[in-house]
C-alpha cells in the first residue's frame, strides 16, 4: 500500500501524540493545550482559532470485486480562523469565517470494493475525496439584520448548509448532507467552495426558508485549482432553496427537525441516455448526448428526539432519515436513502460516548443502466467475466454501526463496522464487509 507523505506524516504524528499525552487533563479543550491561556483569550476577544485533524481507517475483511486484503487510509487537516466582527471592529451581529483543508490518502471502496469497469457510489470513507490537495473550503461574511431575523452570508462556501446534517458515520451516504454525494457533478460541498450569495429567514422561532445563487464551476474540482478565485470556466449557476421546521415539542414532546428543500442548475447537462437526434446515444450518427439546460433535485431530512436517557436533553436519543432524489434524465445516480439512530451517552458511565446504526441506498438511473445493458447487446457481451462487458449498474446497499468513545474532550475514537451489498450497484460483485476507524481530534 502507498502512502502519501504529508498525510502518512500527520497519520504517525496524530496517534503517536494521541498514545504518548494522556497526560493533557481529560477536561482539556484541545490537544496542544491552552498555550498558557492564549488560546481562551484569543477567544474572548473574538478569535476562534480551528486545528482539526481527522483520520479515517478501511479494511476489506470480506468480499468486494478484488478480495486481496489492504488497508486504507485517508486524512483531513482542517485549519480555520472566524473572527466576531462585534468584538474586534463593533460591528453588531457580524462575521467572517476562513478555512484552509488538506486532504490525502487512499479509499477501500474505491480500491478493493468496487468492479473498476464501473461507477462509485458512495465511499466508506467518507473524508476521501475532492482531491489530495491543499483548499480553500470557505471565505465568507456573516451579517444578520432585521433584528437578527434575517441571515445573510456571502463570499466562498459549498452548500453544506442546505440538507444539513452531521457526520458521525465513516459511511458518506450517513455523512453530512445527502446532495455533493448523490448529485456530486453539480453539487459541491465542503471542502471545494464557490462564489454564493445566501439569505436565511426566520418567519418564526421554529420556521425558517433559505436560498442561495452559487457559482456551478467544473474546473473547481480540479486538483491545481485548490485556490482558485476567478469565474472562468463557469457554466451556469446552482440554485438551491430549502425549509426548516424545528419545533421544540413534536412528536414525544421532544425535539425535532424536518428540512424540505430543491435544487436547479442552469448549467447544461448532458443525458444519460439520449443523443442529439433522439435515439438512444449509442444508435446516433455523431455520438453526442441530447442537452439539457438544466437539471434539479429533492431532499428531505428528518430528525427526532424518541427518548432522553435519565431525562438528561445531553443523552439523546435520535432517530433521523434522509432521501435525496434527482432529474432521472441527467444524474447518473437517481436517488439515494437512508434511516438510522444516534445514541449520546448510551451508557450510564460513559455520558460523552455515541453508538449509531444506520442502514442505505443509492440507485443509479434507470436510463444509465438502460444505457449500459444496450452497450453491451451492441458489442455481443453478455458474460460479466468479460473484459469487454460493461457491469450493469442498479442499487447498493450500505449498512453501518459505530461506537463513538470519548476519550478526552478533544479526542473521539468511533470503530466502526459496514456491510454493503452490491458493491457500486453491480449485483455480481460479492457483497462486503469493512472494519473502520474514524479518529477526531482538535489539535
Amino acid at each position: 500500500m502507498t502512502y502519501s507523505r504529508p498525510a502518512f506524516s500527520l497519520c504517525t504524528l496524530g496517534f503517536a501524540l494521541s498514545l504518548a499525552l494522556p497526560a493533557l487533563a481529560d477536561d482539556a479543550r484541545w490537544m496542544s493545550g491552552d498555550w498558557g491561556g492564549a488560546r481562551t483569550e484569543l477567544l474572548e476577544r473574538g478569535y476562534d482559532l480551528t486545528l482539526n485533524y481527522t483520520h479515517e481507517l478501511g479494511w476489506n475483511a470480506h468480499g468486494g470485486y478484488n478480495q486481496d486484503r489492504t488497508l486504507a487510509y485517508a486524512d483531513e487537516l482542517l485549519l480555520g480562523l472566524g473572527v466576531d466582527l462585534q468584538r474586534t471592529l463593533g460591528w453588531p451581529h457580524a462575521a467572517v469565517q476562513l478555512y484552509v483543508t488538506n486532504r490525502n490518502g487512499e479509499d477501500i471502496t474505491n480500491q478493493r470494493l468496487i468492479d473498476p469497469r464501473s461507477g462509485q457510489l458512495t465511499s466508506t470513507q467518507e473524508v476521501w475525496g475532492r482531491g489530495s490537495i491543499w483548499r480553500l473550503a470557505e471565505l465568507s461574511y456573516r451579517q444578520q439584520l432585521l433584528d437578527q431575523r434575517l441571515d445573510l452570508r456571502v463570499g466562498r462556501f459549498g452548500l453544506g448548509e442546505f440538507g444539513e446534517f452531521p457526520c458521525d458515520f465513516q459511511n458518506l451516504l450517513f455523512c453530512g448532507n445527502t446532495g455533493g454525494s448523490s448529485t456530486g457533478t453539480v453539487w459541491y460541498n465542503f471542502p471545494v467552495s464557490q462564489w454564493g450569495l445566501q439569505l436565511k429567514y426566520h418567519l418564526t422561532p421554529t420556521l425558517a426558508v433559505q436560498g442561495a445563487v452559487f457559482e456551478q464551476n467544473p474546473s473547481l474540482q480540479e486538483n491545481h485549482n485548490g485556490f482558485k478565485t476567478s469565474f472562468s470556466g463557469g457554466k451556469g449557476v446552482i440554485v438551491p432553496v430549502e425549509a426548516i421546521f424545528k419545533p421544540q415539542q413534536a412528536l414525544f414532546e421532544l425535539p425535532a427537525e424536518l428540512r424540505v428543500g430543491a435544487f436547479v442548475s442552469t448549467a447544461d447537462a448532458d443525458d444519460v441516455y439520449l443523443g442529439a437526434d433522439g435515439q438512444a446515444q449509442p444508435l446516433g450518427a455523431d455520438g453526442g448526448y441530447k442537452r439539457h439546460s438544466t437539471s434539479h433535485g429533492y431532499w428531505t431530512v428528518v430528525r427526532q428526539q424518541v427518548l432522553q436517557l435519565h431525562d438528561d436533553p445531553a443523552r439523546p436519543v435520535e432517530v433521523f432519515t434522509q432521501a435525496h432524489i434527482n432529474q432521472k434524465d441527467t444524474s447518473y445516480i437517481r436517488s439515494s436513502f437512508n434511516l438510522g439512530v444516534t445514541v449520546k451517552g448510551p451508557f450510564d458511565a460513559r455520558p460523552m460516548d455515541q453508538l449509531g446504526v444506520a442502514l442505505g441506498r443509492v440507485e443509479v438511473s434507470p436510463q444509465f443502466a438502460r444505457r449500459q445493458r444496450l452497450l453491451n447487446s451492441l458489442a455481443g457481451e453478455a458474460d460479466y467475466t468479460s473484459t469487454g462487458f460493461i457491469p450493469v449498474q442498479d442499487k447498493e446497499y450500505s449498512a453501518e454501526v459505530f461506537y463513538g468513545i470519548q476519550a478526552t474532550e478533544w479526542l473521539m475514537i468511533r470503530p466502526n463496522l459496514q456491510y454493503l451489498r452490491h458493491p457500486g450497484g453491480v449485483s455480481e460483485v460479492d457483497d462486503a464487509l469493512v472494519v473502520g476507524l474514524k479518529v477526531q481530534a482538535r489539535l
